[in-house]
């Protein structure tokens, strides 16, 4: 993690690996008396103003939850237009992104995803990825169980074909048949998750990655988060001592 040193204030940490549940969306909406995709669309603004502050602060990976395997339940017409916010995404923030060098990748299982939203995300990689800052992690249509049983279901196959023993199974080879093997290795565990909304809960995020993250939940909508509010929860974080379930000497 990035330590900025205040001789007149606690060390402040920055996370090398910042996860964001963005919840709140519609209910951001909802208090407004307007339909909840007009949340979904405030989300995506706020989604551009953290990513552009976190860059600005130092941290490496910024992972976000975009939309779960849970979340095909939703109505259909939200759900439409979610899938269509990639598309928009493109079009207006990715240049802005290209300008923080930002670089864009993508977690969770593309069947189902429909082409045009592929296609708008598999673009904004490929114009993005000559960036070198931080990467901007796309959580869609993604399911931590799912995805550890995925990589499970990968060894297996690859032990019965004889291409690799059980034995030779470590959690450094297991995280390789993980979605977020797309990342640096030094960063494929969030230090920090942030959930908005007042929900105590992870719903599916991350699972085999946040087994030592910090969590951060705060009242806030998501479409109402903002620099500030990323700020506060950097200054709980640099309060938290992190032993990883050891004793510090």
């Amino acid at each position: 993690m990035t330590i900025i040193a205040d001789k007149d204030k606690i060390d402040k940490k920055v996370p090398n690996h910042l996860a964001i549940i963005m919840d709140g969306n519609g209910r951001w909406a909802q208090h407004q008396g307007k339909p909840r995709v007009f949340g979904h669309k405030a989300g995506m603004d706020a989604l551009q103003k953290i990513a552009i502050h976190a860059q600005h602060e130092g941290v490496k990976v910024l992972t976000v939850y975009a939309f779960s395997t849970e979340n095909w339940t939703r109505p259909a017409a939200e759900v439409k237009f979610i899938m269509s916010l990639p598309i928009d995404f493109y079009g207006k923030f990715v240049p802005t992104l290209n300008k923080e060098n930002i670089r864009i990748a993508m977690i969770g299982t593309r069947e189902g995803v429909p082409k045009a939203t592929l296609k708008s995300i598999d673009q904004a990689m490929a114009d993005t990825a000559a960036n070198t800052g931080m990467i901007l992690t796309i959580a869609l249509n993604y399911g931590g169980q799912n995805e550890i049983l995925d990589a499970v279901r990968s060894l297996v196959t690859d032990v019965k074909s004889g291409e690799i023993s059980a034995e030779s199974i470590s959690i450094e080879s297991f995280e390789e048949r993980l979605t977020t093997a797309v990342l640096p290795a030094a960063y494929r565990h969030p230090d920090l998750v942030i959930r908005t909304s007042g929900e105590n809960r992870l719903s599916n995020f991350l699972m085999w990655q946040t087994a030592y993250s910090e969590l951060y939940f705060t009242e806030t909508l998501w479409p109402d988060f903002d620099e500030a509010s990323l700020d506060l929860a950097f200054d709980a974080f640099s309060k938290r001592d992190r032993r990883y379930g050891g004793v510090k000497k």
